[in-house]
């Protein structure tokens, strides 16, 4: 018994598929919170498909599931972010369409920003919402982000600071939910979050012009599109992982999932 124990222990610490009950497979992932509420209901509709496979994913940001998978501990990671040269080791494969919401307490009269002032007020050379053009608010504004464990951060960064760093004004959380959370309680407060993460209590503004909706994002018209991926080990991805993702990307059945779940289909059957 002590070495069954161990063994499985050994297995669970390199990231392999381990028996969850008889005759079933765990299948381990970790990495991006943007795309948690999406794949977790992928897993879940998979599950009910394949009665041998269960699904355990901790969302512990895109950059560290990345991590993750370079050194064995996931076989697979979500990322919200293009892929960078730190990435070396891992394969990246489109799974569907999202876009990064720039939302603000309902009380704040913002319809649109621009992305320059946006990048002003991420920068702290902005600092009062008197001014940014269309704000009703005349106190000062508090910024809010990702931690740079997530892929979003980095997303964020490229498609909006030009890769300088947030000031160190910016209040820097570590999942979508404590950003929109944060931005649902302060008045003053301005965030950025998934598709998948709005809901009531959040005024998604437009982005020169365009909104955060999935109208938008299939076309990638709107300015802060982008793709959500699985990483993969590229030596020797899990083949029941593969048969995931194969699953997850091009049939009808799962676009259905990605659309009730938030996000957009991109390559799925049935969907343009």
């Amino acid at each position: 018994m002590k070495f069954k124990a161990l063994a499985v222990t050994l297995a669970a610490t390199l990231g392999l598929a381990i028996p969850a009950s008889a005759g079933a497979t765990t299948l381990i992932g970790s990495g991006s919170v943007a795309a948690q509420p999406v794949f977790e209901a992928l897993f879940s509709k998979y599950e009910k498909l394949h009665h041998n496979i269960k699904f355990v994913y901790t969302a512990n940001g895109g950059n560290a599931g990345v991590q993750d998978v370079q050194n064995g501990t996931s076989q697979f990671a979500g990322q919200a972010r293009a892929p960078l040269p730190s990435d070396a080791g891992t394969t990246y494969v489109k799974m569907y369409l999202d876009g990064l919401c720039i939302d603000v307490h309902p009380g704040n009269g913002l319809t649109n920003i621009q992305i320059p002032t946006l990048a002003d007020i991420y920068h702290g050379t902005v600092t009062n919402w008197t001014q940014v053009p269309g704000s009703s608010l005349t106190t000062t504004i508090d910024p809010i982000g990702r931690d740079t464990n997530g892929g979003t951060y980095n997303f964020f960064l490229q498609a909006v600071l030009n890769n300088q760093p947030p000031s160190s004004n910016v209040n820097a959380l570590t999942s979508d939910g404590l950003v929109v959370n944060a931005v649902k309680n302060d008045p003053n407060a301005i965030g950025y979050a998934g598709l998948a993460w709005q809901g009531k209590g959040l005024s998604a503004v437009k982005v020169n012009g365009l909104p955060c909706k999935p109208s938008k994002i299939k076309n990638l018209k709107y300015p802060l599109s982008r793709y959500i991926f699985t990483v993969l080990p590229t030596s020797n991805p899990n083949p029941q992982v593969t048969k995931w993702i194969d699953w997850a990307r091009t049939s009808k059945a799962a676009g259905e999932v990605i659309e009730h779940a938030g996000g957009v289909p991109a390559f799925n059957k049935g969907f343009k």
